[in-house]
């Protein structure tokens, strides 16, 4: 009798709601790390979250130019299909995994195959975005991590 309640735990912990990530963010870039890749000048985004639906505007400036990008997902684990950095389509699967929202996305710069895998995590006081991510490609391998904070 007493797995019941046991089982009844498990359950609700599986099914609890996911960390709201709506918000304008800001990219703190003292307290970010991206590796060997150089960071950019700034970069903000907008995110409407609804679970499952995740909106994600992003802007960028750096010495390469100026980025604005809308991408569109669903956090259920389905394949969602964007346009990319350099013009050409994305294939991101997002789910949670817990209170962190795991996505892959697959893309191309040119003849370069890539994968990037991000990791976001919420802080508590829900002020704090942090996205671990590791990109991989033939070229190498790269592991940043972005500190946003809520504007």
């Amino acid at each position: 009798m007493r797995l019941i309640p046991l089982a009844l735990i498990v359950a609700s912990a599986a099914f609890a709601a996911a960390p709201d990530l709506t918000g304008s963010w800001k990219l703190n870039l003292t307290k970010s790390d991206f590796g060997q890749f150089p960071p950019p000048s700034s970069m903000s985004a907008k995110v409407t979250h609804a679970d499952p639906k995740l909106t994600v505007a992003l802007k960028m400036a750096s010495e390469n130019g100026d980025l604005d990008l809308s991408s569109n997902y669903t956090t259920d684990g389905k394949e969602c299909v964007n346009q990319g950095f350099g013009g050409s389509d994305t294939k991101t699967v997002a789910s949670w995994q817990g209170e962190t929202l795991h996505m892959q996305t697959k893309g191309a710069f040119g003849d370069v195959a890539y994968t990037m895998t991000d990791k976001w995590t919420l802080s508590a006081d829900g002020k704090i975005l942090t996205i671990q991510r590791n990109f991989s490609s033939s070229m190498g391998e790269v592991d940043q991590k972005l500190i946003l904070e809520k504007q």
